[in-house]
């Protein structure tokens, strides 16, 4: 089987999935194996549930007269027909990457573009080898763009979904302190998500600069095509500002306010807005679009309980984003107590980078520390220091936080979100 014979196929098909518990009539499903479980045994139950046709990478397990499929590697495959349908689509992709705030983006991103456009985007976190061509082969002919998010841990790894996606723009939302230890240290990280930006200059595609952030400025500098924001000869230039707790933008007089919390949303207002301008839409569709986006992915999610308001942020946290989130919070009126999570995958730099952050939130001046996870309990020898959230769960089972202000940040391994009913 190869991707020619294969692709009328897929073209018949109502989408692609690797869950075999979500299979539905005329799916492809494309059985992947680990080490404990052998997918390809559930092939002919999969057509016998409505799959249009299933990949297995085990030769005994193929069928053809029942359209199940022997390939040598399902990955392989998986890549292979997305990048084949890639080539046959005639639309605008937007790829994002960056180590705070990817999710966010494109989720604003996709809200503002579809003011305009039917728009298809990455569903989730998909943003990795097997998510990214699970989102491409999701683009169907109605589509007229799609906004596809990169996520990357080591070297080559942006590379590598930048050759399956073909990104017609392409965005870094920041350089921070995010998988120091896939990605060998600060300058590491810087390189691996510039390999979004190698791509783009290699092919002469479009970068969207954010021109307030020295790097992106240092990596773009004398290329074009781009699309700028942050500077008063910029393309597009926004002012911040805040209502409450939320963070908004100002365009040319026009104030948009987001349902955001913290001033590191700014940026990433500005990069939708400025995509959203750049493609036609009226500033006007744009605010509609800020304005009406809920964040429900525990990404800066502001939610009112019992008289408390809570910030959620526990799908991911690195010393970058947790900086940004404590000086956050501490603007707050009111008392505040903050929870926080260890920070995952920083290798060698783990235990001094949680003894800073445990020391800026003692300098900030919280009313209440709480911190949960082994990294921060090695650092941290208060009463409020707990393994994991299960013992935090004991603990506010008995003692019932005061503050009118809650921060819950982690890293998503932490899985603080699961002691929000105990507050």
């Amino acid at each position: 089987m190869n991707i020619e014979q294969f692709y009328p196929l897929f073209l018949q098909s109502e989408k692609v999935t690797i869950d075999s518990r979500k299979i539905g009539k005329n799916d492809i499903f494309f059985a992947f194996s680990g080490e404990n479980f052998n997918a390809a045994t559930l092939a002919e139950k999969a057509i016998e549930n409505g799959a249009l046709a299933v990949i297995v990478e085990q030769e005994d397990f193929e069928n053809k007269d029942n359209n199940i499929f022997y390939v040598p590697s399902t990955l392989d495959f998986l890549q292979e027909l997305a990048i084949h349908h890639r080539n046959q689509l005639q639309i605008p992709i937007i790829g994002l990457t960056g180590s705070n705030g990817k999710t966010t983006t494109k989720e604003i991103i996709h809200a503002v573009l579809s003011e305009k456009f039917n728009v298809q985007y990455t569903f989730g976190n998909l943003n990795n080898h097997i998510g990214v061509p699970l989102t491409i082969l999701s683009i169907k002919p109605e589509h007229e763009m799609a906004v596809i998010e990169m996520g990357a841990n080591h070297q080559k790894e942006i590379e590598l979904l930048c050759t399956i996606s073909l990104p017609d723009y392409g965005y870094i939302t920041n350089f921070g302190k995010a998988h120091l230890e896939g990605f060998g240290g600060f300058e590491g990280v810087i390189k691996g998500k510039s390999e979004l930006y190698d791509y783009l200059k290699k092919n002469q595609k479009t970068i969207i600069v954010n021109e307030n952030d020295p790097i992106q400025v240092e990596k773009t500098e004398n290329y074009i095509p781009k699309i700028t924001f942050g500077k008063n000869n910029s393309d597009y230039q926004f002012e911040l500002f805040s209502e409450g707790n939320f963070v908004g933008l100002k365009y040319k007089e026009v104030k948009a306010v987001s349902k955001l919390t913290g001033e590191y949303n700014f940026t990433n207002l500005c990069a939708a807005a400025s995509l959203g301008l750049h493609f036609g839409i009226n500033f006007e569709k744009i605010k509609h679009a800020i304005e009406n986006y809920t964040p429900t992915n525990m990404r800066s999610q502001v939610v009112k309980k019992e008289g408390k308001t809570l910030v959620l942020d526990t799908y991911n946290a690195n010393p970058s984003s947790m900086t940004a989130s404590l000086h956050n919070f501490i603007t707050f009126e009111g008392s505040k107590t903050i929870i926080i999570g260890d920070m995952l995958e920083l290798g060698e730099e783990s235990e001094k980078e949680h003894q800073n952050i445990l020391k800026l939130a003692q300098e900030l001046g919280f009313n209440e520390i709480i911190t949960v996870g082994k990294n921060f309990k090695s650092v941290n020898f208060s009463s409020e220091s707990f393994e994991n959230t299960a013992e935090l769960i004991e603990y506010l089972k008995l003692n019932k936080i005061q503050s009118e202000n809650i921060l819950l940040k982690g890293s998503r391994g932490v899985a603080l979100e699961k002691s929000i009913d105990f507050i």
